[in-house]
């Protein structure tokens, strides 16, 4: 994918497991989470297991209205540790 993408972004569109799995790979460096107000009792996980590494760093909240919110944060990749 990176190949055919060259100096392009590729968005993946999916579950925590996926992105998880690029997560494990290092091949994210920003995730996009837009919440509504009807899921947020579920208390569901973002991904199926704790991230500790490598940091995700807050940069945006947007509110879209009617309970929707967008987090955008930075997958800090310099500080992830080889053996994880």
């Amino acid at each position: 994918m990176r190949t055919v993408a060259g100096s392009k972004n590729i968005w993946i569109v999916g579950g925590g497991d996926l992105a998880g799995q690029f997560l494990d790979a290092s091949l994210l460096d920003e995730i996009i989470v837009q919440i509504g107000s009807v899921t947020l009792a579920g208390g569901k996980p973002l991904f199926p297991r704790r991230v500790l590494s490598p940091v995700l760093r807050l940069n945006s909240v947007q509110y879209y209205g009617e309970g929707m919110v967008e987090l955008r944060y930075d997958v800090n990749t310099h500080n992830q540790s080889s053996t994880a």
